[in-house]
């Protein structure tokens, strides 16, 4: 028999629902009420746009998103949402929502959903298929910042890919230079010699083991532009040079705080992105 999954404060696990169809929005709010008696849907979008301002506004704990939307696709909304504020930045202790993407096209289907970087569910939604979807969400949202959560690889680099394939002939090169400020002068810095990037109100530190500069280029523009598998994101203010991580550590809260070679600071991870980590 299998065990509900409650979510992180005992709760009963929230989800929010987004596809333009609304025939497609009942039909997969029904199943899951079959496959999920204990999973409240909280409320349902149109588009992107609104997928967003919802998952802003209820903090759930899953987000299911059709791929395919109009003004805003399910994978920008998703980048919108991997950058909201989690953990201490919310007042209720947010850590992110678990991502399932909604696809009426198989070839959208990639190995990374295998991976568990995020689940997916075909149009239209099959009972079986979708209880298997519940059981993995369930699974991760009990272990959800625990040592005992599954390895994965940065979302943003399963949000790159379907990029490519929905829109290849739009599909960006990855910055090479950063034009950056140090002191009064100007600096064209590579790419591969940053360690990290963090981001506070209105600049953006670029950190080198040789100096540091910055731009006014937000983290959540600059993950669109960076090679996903050379710098991963490990807060909602910090992308680390995943080749200048000289190890991970936990510090006597449990949080995990990387050590960067060639400079003394520490960064910490936060709970949405501990999986990162996981067997390095």
């Amino acid at each position: 028999m299998n065990m509900p999954a409650p979510a992180a404060n005992g709760a009963p696990p929230r989800a929010v629902i987004a596809d333009d169809e609304r025939l497609m929005r009942e039909q997969l709010r029904a199943r899951l009420a079959e496959v999920w008696p204990e999973l409240e849907v909280v409320a349902e979008a149109r588009n992107g746009i609104e997928a967003l301002a919802l998952v802003e506004q209820h903090h759930p704990d899953l987000v299911f998103l059709d791929i395919r939307m109009p003004g805003m696709t399910g994978v920008e909304a998703a980048r919108g949402i991997a950058q909201l504020p989690t953990g201490d930045e919310t007042v209720d202790g947010w850590d992110g929502c678990e991502v399932v993407f909604i696809t009426a096209y198989d070839q959208y289907a990639i190995e990374a959903f295998e991976q568990g970087v995020v689940d997916y569910v075909l149009k239209p939604a099959e009972r079986e298929r979708l209880a298997l979807t519940a059981e993995r969400l369930k699974k991760r949202l009990a272990t959800r910042g625990t040592a005992d959560a599954p390895a994965s690889a940065p979302i943003q680099q399963l949000l790159h890919k379907l990029s490519a394939q929905l829109n290849p002939a739009a599909a960006p090169g990855y910055l090479q230079w950063i034009q950056a400020s140090v002191g009064s002068s100007i600096q064209m810095i590579p790419v591969a010699d940053v360690l990290f990037f963090i981001s506070d109100e209105k600049y953006t530190r670029v950190q080198t083991a040789q100096l540091e500069a910055l731009i006014r280029k937000p983290i959540k523009e600059l993950v669109d532009e960076l090679d996903p598998t050379q710098f991963w994101q490990i807060h909602r203010s910090t992308l680390v040079n995943v080749n200048a991580v000289a190890g991970v550590a936990r510090d006597f809260r449990g949080r995990q705080i990387v050590s960067v070679t060639g400079h003394p600071e520490k960064l910490e991870v936060s709970r949405s992105y501990a999986g990162l980590f996981k067997g390095m």
